[in-house]
């Protein structure tokens, strides 16, 4: 690039008019001042560079750990020798380009405003976002909240050193209560609890009435204690030993993994529905799945008449994650990366890292590869904030940028809180023998509400009599749940009762849900007649042919078609019906093409969906998910909970991919009612083998599954016939049990012309638990009968025909 075209490019970069001067006919020193008008140039070009330089990588020498030990980032693009200017450039005036208001300033004034708006106790990572409109957004509110901040009212203040206040007290008072017993103590973070209180009234001033939070183990009772709901009787019922009347769930499980359901009544006035989702010791695995619970409730909203643009502010997901798992663990990228897709979009999610500065006994440096724990989240151009948890009124101001960027662009946003852990990863644990310089470092730290406390002493805020009324509030709120979780223990009330069994518990009744014939036929007409104007592939003329005369009767059905009509008809009747994986739309065997796409336009053609679409929302959607299967499969449990009557499945691209799902399958699926009490009635469509594949693709693993049911808590089906396949399905929503389906579906099958049923069988019955042998003639021939379900019928049919031998029945 020529000279000018270099500075140009920087200025129009920056969003600043700039006209390059036509040094012939232009130059006048005396309007350029005393020095040579080219230098002076250059100067302000680079000035504007070290501009960009502090907005792009200020974060690396911002104040963000209250512990003073993270190594500092230096970075040469941060120091003005870089850019040719000196000390002795610091009173020179310079053209900022608006910058803190003022379009002409001092190199010194420059400075001194991008360190407020970049390396003081928030450090923001915004710069790799590329939507222009996005960046410049959060630019101008660092700027409003860093450069020239509005005093915070003296009430918010108050706020906040109250809730700081029950959040230290919280722990306090566990540990002396309940001295080694494991809490997961949320002790050097305590300025969670103000930040949640504080996201869950202002996002009810925006319109949220629905907060879903996930996190794992750490801090998740002084969550439930101070933000969720006053749960502090219960947690304290089950320290001493028993289980609270009202929640009869909690037996069997450690206090921590509970979830919880509570009603917050805001300053305002605004009520607000916060819940917590249960989740195990997998860390990360809750994420997806709350992600699917909010969607489920914002498809319900929308179904009820909501605009998608209304819903999508109304249900909001916040995640809570520990800094280790954070960039340790896979789940975290599949449920980042479902932030923007059509069938998984929720509208952006609040992300808050717990960041401890280490992970059980790990540190940050044989942790991960990458500066922050964040750096993950860049991939989807979210912006970051990495907060100094010792300020409070930081976060608070951070919460405001990164709330209102949410409700404006619907997109995801990240809270990294920097504190510590003031004790081992349990309260047990010795946390010096691996970190002995960083517990130096931690036990010569007063805490963070004492630190505030001091600050707001000081400001004439509050007075130190109204601080030890506070802390003597909490504590007398504390003795009060703990007095009346003793009573409880000693008199022993009745607990109230769970759910009671249904009769149907076994499977072996058939429910009946037939579909009359003259809706098959309505079916078989929208997935079979091409709209007019759309350019069908070639190749699936004869397939929708075949699909037409199948509504008729003329032809039996086959697997595809009979799923179809299953979903068409449940969508008819008024139930959703959902399914997403790896390529479920055309099928992995090119066999359902339930979406279609124009040769010419590529636009796509999904009949069912048209079919049964309702004021803008169709009732019946098939959605081709990301390469994921944990991700995507807690995407759709999470759905089922909440969306308890539909008809919910997700599908393997092959039935042994499952095993990429296995933490989701294992502490989620099969003892969701038992451990979770999460009724689900979520479908799994495990595509299988024993094609001669060998053992890569030859079988979904049917025998884990079988190993997994108990108490009747799941179902797991080998359907032989398309008909069976498709009673299956309606039975699915019309039992009255909630329960997962683990379905072994077919490969050979799907075109086997043996293996297809009656448009009759579609149109009575139901599913059948037993099939007997329909093909024995002679009864009192049979010396032996075979038991076996699925493909394996089909071969020892064909066997048994070939020796024309009829004295076994397979049944």
């Amino acid at each position: 690039l020529g000279e000018h075209d270099f500075y140009a490019r920087i200025f129009r970069d920056l969003g600043i008019a700039y006209q390059p001067m036509r040094w012939a006919r232009d130059y006048n020193p005396a309007l350029l001042g005393r020095y040579d008008a080219r230098e002076e140039v250059g100067k302000q070009a680079r000035v504007l560079e070290l501009i960009n330089a502090y907005r792009v990588r200020g974060h690396l020498i911002a104040d963000i750990d209250p512990l003073n030990a993270l190594p500092i980032q230096y970075h040469p693009e941060l120091d003005i020798e870089t850019y040719g200017l000196t000390i002795w450039d610091l009173d020179r005036e310079f053209i900022t380009g608006g910058l803190a208001g003022k379009e002409i300033a001092t190199l010194r004034e420059i400075l001194d405003v991008l360190r407020r708006a970049y390396c003081g106790k928030v450090g923001t990572e915004y710069r790799h976002i590329q939507s222009k409109e996005q960046k410049v957004w959060v630019r101008e509110r660092i700027r409003q909240e860093f450069v020239h901040p509005e005093p915070l009212p003296a009430e918010t203040r108050k706020a906040l050193l109250m809730r700081l206040t029950r959040a230290e007290t919280f722990e306090r008072f566990l540990h002396t209560k309940y001295l080694g017993q494991k809490r997961f103590s949320l002790e050097g973070c305590e300025t969670i609890i103000p930040l949640l209180d504080q996201l869950v009234e202002r996002a009810a001033e925006k319109g949220v009435e629905d907060i879903t939070l996930g996190m794992a183990h750490r801090g998740r009772l002084n969550v439930l204690a101070n933000v969720v709901g006053n749960f502090s009787e219960r947690i304290f019922t089950a320290f001493e030993g028993s289980v609270h009347p009202d929640f009869p769930a909690d037996e069997g499980d450690v206090k921590y993994h509970q979830g919880a359901t509570g009603e917050r009544e805001t300053a305002s006035g605004r009520k607000v529905r916060v819940s917590i989702s249960p989740n195990p010791s997998h860390l990360e695995f809750v994420d997806s799945v709350v992600e699917g619970m909010v969607r489920a409730k914002q498809d319900a909203l929308q179904l009820a008449g909501s605009p998608r643009e209304e819903v999508i502010d109304r249900a909001l997901p916040v995640l809570l994650h520990g800094d280790a798992a954070f960039a340790g663990q896979g789940i975290v990228m599949e449920t980042l990366q479902l932030a923007d897709l059509p069938g998984y979009r929720t509208g952006g999610t609040i992300h808050i890292i717990i960041n401890n500065q280490i992970g059980f006994t790990t540190s940050p440096e044989d942790s991960r590869s990458s500066i922050y724990s964040t750096d993950v989240a860049k991939m989807t151009q979210l912006p970051i904030f990495h907060i100094n948890g010792d300020d409070p009124e930081a976060a608070f101001r951070t919460l405001r940028i990164a709330l209102d960027f949410r409700q404006e662009f619907n997109k995801d946003v990240v809270l990294d809180v920097v504190g510590f852990r003031k004790l081992g990863h349990n309260e047990g644990d010795e946390p010096s023998y691996t970190q002995p310089l960083m517990y130096a470092r931690v036990k010569a730290h007063p805490g963070v509400r004492a630190k505030y406390a001091q600050r707001l002493i000081q400001e004439g805020v509050v007075t130190q009599e109204e601080v030890d009324a506070m802390i003597r509030e909490a504590t007398e709120r504390y003795e009060a749940s703990l007095a009346r979780a003793k009573q409880i223990v000693s008199e022993r009330p009745p607990k109230k009762e769970l759910p009671a069994p249904a009769q149907e518990e076994d499977g072996s009744a058939v429910v009946e849900t037939p579909v009359e014939a003259g809706v098959v036929r309505e079916i078989a007409r929208s997935i079979a007649v091409v709209p007019e104007g759309f350019n069908i592939n070639p190749k699936m003329v004869s397939q929708l042919a075949r699909r037409a005369k199948m509504g008729e009767g003329e032809l039996p059905a086959d697997w595809a078609f009979a799923e179809l009509v299953a979903f068409g008809s449940l969508g008819l009747e008024g139930v959703r019906v959902r399914l997403s994986g790896q390529d479920s739309g055309r099928g992995t065997f090119s066999q359902r093409h339930a979406i279609m796409y124009d040769t010419q336009t590529g636009k796509p053609w999904v009949p069912l969906t048209e079919m049964t679409a309702r004021d803008g929302r169709s009732l019946v959607e098939v959605f081709d998910s990301s390469l994921s299967e944990q991700g995507v499969m807690g995407f759709e449990y999470g759905y089922s909970v909440v969306a308890r009557d539909a008809l919910v499945a997700w599908e393997a691209q092959f039935g042994d991919f499952s095993n990429g799902a296995q933490v989701i399958i294992d502490a989620f699926i099969a003892p969701g009612v038992d451990k979770w009490q999460q009724p689900s009635r979520l479908v799994l469509l495990l595509p299988h083998g024993y094609e001669g594949q060998g053992p890569e693709h030859s079988s979904a693993r049917l025998e884990r599954y079988l190993q997994l049911c108990a108490e009747n808590n799941m179902q797991v089906c080998y359907p032989t016939t398309p008909a069976q396949y498709f009673h299956l399905l309606r039975r699915q929503v019309k039992q009255q049990t909630a329960r997962p389906l683990v379905v072994m579906t077919p490969k050979s099958l799907l075109r086997l012309p043996a293996a297809t049923s009656s448009l009759e069988e579609l149109t009575r019955g139901g599913f059948r638990p037993v099939i007997d042998d329909e093909g024995v003639a002679d009864r009192d021939a049979v010396r032996r009968i075979v038991l076996c379900s699925g493909k394996v019928f089909y071969d020892l049919a064909a066997a048994r025909k070939q020796a024309d031998d009829y004295r076994v029945a397979v049944v």
